[in-house]
Parts: C-alpha cells; structure tokens; sequence
C-alpha cells in the first residue's frame, strides 16, 4: 500500500451551499400563498414573498462580503442594469422625500421602494447564488411544476366556478375582503392565487416559454411528468379571457419560434391549430368572444380608459420630468393608468423608465448573446426560453399597473435573475478569454 510523502496534506473536499432550496421556497411563498394574504400589522408590506424576497437581499450582501475576501467578481450586465434602475430609483426617492408631499403618498412610496428591494433580492440571489447548470436546471423544472399547479388549480376554478382560495386561511395571516370569480362575455375569469385575472394571465404567458423548454429538454424525466405542466399552462392561458395573456403568450412564442428547428415549429404550430379547431367545436362562444376582445376594442371601456389616461400623465411628466414625482406616490385616487410604463413615466421620470427598460432589453440580449455561444440544444433552447419570458412579461406592463401585483414582478425578476445566473455559469465554462468578451 502506497504512503503518502512526509507533509502531505490532502486537499479538502469543499461543499458550495447554493440558494436552490432557499429559491424554491420563494416560489412556493410567491405562487401559492394568495396575494390577499398578508401580516396583519403590516399592511400592504407584509406579503410573505416580500418579506421573503427581502430576507434575500440581506442573503445576497453576506455572500457578496464572503466573495469579496476570496476574488474579485466579475462585472455582469444584468446585475449592472439593475445597478443604474435601482440609483435612479434611489434619487427618484431622495427628491420627492424632499419637497411637499400628500401624507397619504409617504407610506406608499415607502412600501414601492421595499418591494422594489425585495424583487432585487430575488433577482441578485439568483443570479450569485446558482453554481452548476444542473442546479439551475433543478430550479427551472421547479419553476415549471409550481406554475403547472397553479394553471391546474385555474382550470379547476373555471370548471367548479369557485375561487377556493377565499377559503384558506393560514395562521398568522390576515386576509383582506374575499373575492370571488369575475366573468367576461359569460365565461369565468380564473385568478388562481393572484390578485387578478389580468395579473394571472401574464404569469401564465412568463411561464409558457419555461415549461415548454421544460417539456422539450428534460427528457431524463418521464414524458407525461415533464409535458403536464406544458399542458396545463396551455389549456388555461385561452380561458383568462385576458388580452394581457393573449399577448405575452404570443410575443412569446414568437420568439422561441426564433430558435426552434423548423420541424418543431411545425409540430408547435399544428398543435396550437388543432386547439383553435377544438375550441371551434367544443366551445364557440369562447372563441367567439375572444375574437371580440380585438375587434370590439375600440368601444371597449377599458382601452379607452388606457388611451385618455396619455394627455392626462404627460401633464405629470412635465412637471417633473426626469426622475418623476416618486415611486408609488401616485395614488389610485388620482388615477389608474392601467398601462405600467405610463406611471413609471410619472412616479420615475424619464430616467427610471429607461433604466427598467434598461434591464429587460439587457436581460433579453445577453439571452440571445449567449446563445450564439452554446453548442448543445438543450442549452441554446434554455437561452431562447428565458429571452422570451422575458419579452412576454415586459409587453404585457402596457395593460396593468404591475408594480402593484406582487407575483407578476417577483416572477418577472426571478426570470431575469435566472437568465444571469445561466449567463454566469455558461460563461465561467469559457475561461478568462470568455469572461472578457
């Protein structure tokens, strides 16, 4: 038996923790804990995945100070766009603590900057705290189940025509007033666990371009567990009766079409025919009424409040118009632009409306960027997914105010987050020369 040489120390095996788990929780926290559900004393600031998501920016620091005694971290771009969102954010807040304000806009400004702190801490976390692919591939099929359930619990509410998640109650949360399913053209609008249809229907057409990747690529799992999120995501999205969705599905397959083989562009596009002609047969009327959701929008009162909302904000805009009157400080009392980049416009000025554009188009870039690098499929395809998450949830903020529905920006940021983080790690693979490029 060999001995080892005089004053050889074995190297240590060394075990890196990851924030999968941590992650995961988060998702379970933002998707199945409805949004009405809060800490009583907190109010608006207590939603479990805020807090949550704020516990993950404290995370984040601890393991950004144990990094920095160890190398240098390499700049990244994503984390450099919400760098320049978050500053402007910060000096958005800054000058609108120091002129009069409305009592009644303070605590709301605050509450905006928290959450925007929290959906931050998601992102970071995500993007410094996955090290393998196959982690971040443990995180993607995760994301992908938890948003097959919550599409399956919407088409168990069309059906039953109850909402059920007004019956839960969980110890230590208070609920505001219940609702119930609205309706649009005679059909049920389903909310799942969100606020809203509108906010249901766009995490709906986030997650289609995952759980299609999902379906397509993680072929080391059965085929009816890998497809069932798949399907459930895309028998639902045509029952939100939402153009929001309609929308962001849409954008969204364009762009994975992108990169798909022509042969599953095919198969894609014949099985999404084969749904029309079922819908035709099965339900009519739905189809019917989704067609006249586009044709009829012209009289449709909802458009007509988003297009006479321009003269109105460009009057705000004027008065302050580069860093905005402040987050949050413009109250629905005053207004319901229904139409994101339009409050943004008014409450973070030009600056901070190019600044989250900013991270979108940074997020959706290196995304495309990135796949130009990549050889295997499975790769390539993870690249296009992410990019076309990312442009479904970024189109859809010209039809609600999103930054007032939690789970729509925490998913959106855990998209980006996640499309950092794949960035990072594909890019660590190429060495020094490929950190430099």
């Amino acid at each position: 038996m060999t001995q080892p040489l005089p004053g050889f120390v074995a190297p240590r095996r060394t075990v890196t923790a990851d924030a999968v788990g941590w992650l995961t929780v988060y998702l379970v926290l933002l998707l199945f804990v409805p949004s009405r559900l809060v800490v009583g004393p907190l109010a608006s600031a207590g939603a479990p995945s805020m807090l949550f998501g704020l516990g993950s920016l404290v995370l984040w620091f601890l393991l950004l100070l144990g990094a920095a005694r160890k190398a240098v971290i390499e700049p990244q771009p994503i984390r450099i766009a919400l760098g320049a969102l978050l500053f402007s954010i910060a000096v958005s807040y800054v000058l609108a603590m120091g002129r009069p304000m409305s009592p009644d806009e303070i605590s709301p400004a605050d509450v905006a900057v928290l959450a925007l702190a929290s959906w931050s801490g998601t992102l970071l976390l995500t993007h410094d705290g996955i090290h393998t692919r196959n982690r971040l591939d443990t995180l993607v099929w995760r994301f992908a189940v938890c948003g097959g359930m919550i599409a399956a619990l919407g088409i168990v509410q069309v059906i039953t025509r109850q909402p059920w998640v007004d019956q839960l109650t969980i110890p230590g949360l208070t609920s505001s007033p219940a609702y119930g399913l609205i309706s649009r053209g005679g059909f049920p609008r389903p909310a799942g666990t969100a606020i809203h249809p509108i906010e249901y229907g766009v995490i709906l057409a986030m997650l289609l371009p995952i759980v299609l990747h999902v379906g397509f690529h993680h072929s080391h799992r059965g085929p009816i567990v890998r497809w069932l999120p798949a399907v459930a995501v895309a028998g639902i999205i045509p029952l939100t009766s939402s153009r929001s969705a309609y929308l962001g599905a849409l954008i969204g397959l364009i762009v994975c079409l992108i990169g798909w083989s022509r042969q599953r562009r095919l198969l894609v596009l014949g099985v999404a025919v084969g749904g029309v002609l079922a819908m035709m047969v099965v339900t009519p009327n739905l189809l019917n009424s989704i067609i006249g959701m586009f044709t009829g929008a012209a009289e449709d009162p909802s458009i007509t409040s988003r297009t006479d909302s321009f003269s109105l904000a460009f009057e705000f805009v004027a008065n302050h118009p580069w860093f905005g009157r402040g987050l949050g400080t413009f109250l629905p009392k005053y207004r319901i632009f229904d139409n994101q980049y339009l409050l943004l416009l008014v409450t973070a000025g030009i600056v901070g409306t190019v600044a989250f554009l900013g991270l979108g188009i940074t997020g959706v870039v290196t995304m495309f960027r990135l796949r130009t690098q990549l050889r295997d499929d499975a790769s390539r395809d993870l690249a296009i997914s992410l990019a076309a998450a990312v442009c479904a949830g970024f189109s859809c903020l010209f039809m609600f105010d999103a930054f007032a529905f939690p789970m729509t920006m925490g998913t959106l940021f855990l998209l980006l987050g996640l499309a950092g983080a794949f960035r990072r790690i594909e890019r660590g693979k190429f060495g020094l020369a490929g950190l430099l490029q």
